[in-house]
Formats: structure tokens, sequence, C-alpha cells
């Protein structure tokens, strides 16, 4: 088991595009998500994953987390398995210093309008450069987690 620790940022314009060292477009869907657990199938770049996370802490900022490699057609399959929207978004990689990483989505489809920024820390105080380009906080915000998202699109609450 591997403990994900994340804190959430909406993204202030698209100057972030300038410092992306890398872009991938992105599938995924959930084929289940109740009580701040999820069950996701993501397909990206040829590869794809199962993806299970567990509820997350009162913060919003750590929960456990395993992910699986599936060939491509079971992901495909799967997704066709997802009760609610897919989500369609291209991931930016940014290098955010200290050998840590912004990973910035650009949703599409009914989350068009959406950008949001993640970054993955050793724990949850770990101190990282705030780029000018990064708004407001949104970790532990249920709206901005995709599992919501593929249900509620962005489009219907927040544009």
């Amino acid at each position: 088991m591997h403990t994900e620790t994340e804190r959430k940022f909406k993204v202030n314009g698209l100057a972030f595009k300038d410092e992306a060292v890398e872009a991938c477009r992105m599938k995924q869907g959930y084929i289940a998500s109740v009580n701040g657990r999820s069950v996701r199938v993501r397909i990206s770049g040829g590869n794809a994953w199962l993806t299970i996370k567990g509820p997350g802490d009162p913060s919003g900022i750590s929960r456990s987390e395993w992910e699986i490699p599936l060939s491509s057609g079971d992901a495909a399959d799967l997704l066709g398995l997802c009760p609610g929207g897919i989500i369609d978004k291209t991931r930016y990689i940014i290098p955010a210093g200290g050998g840590r990483r912004f990973e910035v989505d650009e949703f599409h489809g009914e989350n068009e309008g959406l950008v949001m920024a993640e970054i993955e820390l050793g724990d949850p105080d770990e101190p990282f450069e705030r780029p000018a380009w990064l708004g407001e906080e949104v970790t532990g915000d249920r709206r901005y987690y995709n599992s919501y998202l593929s249900a509620h699109p962005y489009g219907e609450w927040g544009a």
C-alpha cells in the first residue's frame, strides 16, 4: 500500500503551459465511488491502470492508494462499466523543485474550463514554492475530486 499525500489547487490562466516539460491526454472513469473510496480506470499514452483509493484523512491531504497495471483492451472494457461520465483531460508535468512536480490537469468535455494542479508531497507540512499561476487551494473539497466531477460536471456548478 502507498499513502498518497497531495495538495490540490485551482489554476489561474494558462501560463503554466510555458513551464511544462511533458503533456499527455488521459481518459478515466470510476467503476465505484462511495464514502471517499473509489475504484478508477485510467488510460494515458498507451498505458492503463486500475487504481483503488481509500478514504482521506480529515484534511483531505493523505489517503491510501493501490495502482495495478492493465492492458489497454481491459481498461477500455472497464471504462464501459463506469456509471458516471468519463473524465477527459490533458495532464501537464511541471517541475516544482526539490524533486517534486506539479501535475496540472486541463479538463475537456463536460468539465471544460476547469484547470487544476496537484503536488504530491512527502508529508502534509512539506514546504514548496508556489508559482504565480497557482490559485486557490481546494485540498479536501470533494467537488474537485475527479470521482465527483465524473458524476457532477464542473460546467453544471462551477463555470
